[in-house]
């Protein structure tokens, strides 16, 4: 899941000691509940997109999405939960999809998650951002949440294990 479209969104200067950036250092919150189904940035993203512009083409033309992922995203939102997210008017005139009374609470639910955990790790992400050497230069960016991206055994040391 993810919204990430590559590059590490940081400027030379956030990437080191001296200039630490605080305001290009991210923190993404994802929701991964115990039967394997997940909540995070883009399933959000989409949904407020979708408030925003009252139609899914237009909502994933706004995030740079392809109509055919929103439309898997916005299926999988309403299979995840009890009670949909949002419910479409086909044929009417004008705006054919709303963001149900239960989505803009999976919304707000979510925001404040996030807003609580940026608050709680904010002291530790100032740390490991002061800490960050000005040597490195990361040739790619993998997608947040990617198991690969925190793995020991990323990058060219995989090559030959055992």
């Amino acid at each position: 899941m993810g919204g990430g479209t590559g590059g590490s969104g940081r400027s030379k200067e956030s990437r080191g000691k001296e200039g630490q950036g605080r305001d290009a250092t991210r923190l993404f919150l994802r929701v991964d509940f115990a039967d394997g189904r997940r909540l995070g940035p883009g399933k959000i993203k989409l949904l407020e997109a979708i408030r925003e512009h009252r139609s899914i083409l237009a909502a994933a033309k706004a995030i740079g999405m392809s109509y055919r992922r929103a439309w898997l995203l916005v299926d999988e939102l309403d299979r995840m939960f009890e009670q949909r997210v949002i419910v479409t008017f086909p044929g009417r005139r004008g705006a054919g999809t709303e963001v149900t009374a239960f989505g803009e609470r999976v919304i707000a639910l979510y925001r404040a998650m996030e807003r609580q955990a940026a608050k709680a790790t904010s002291g530790a992400l100032d740390e490991l951002t002061s800490a960050l050497s000005a040597d490195y230069h990361p040739k790619s960016h993998a997608e947040p949440g990617d198991p690969e991206a925190d793995s020991p055994l990323a990058g060219p040391v995989a090559k030959q294990v055992g």
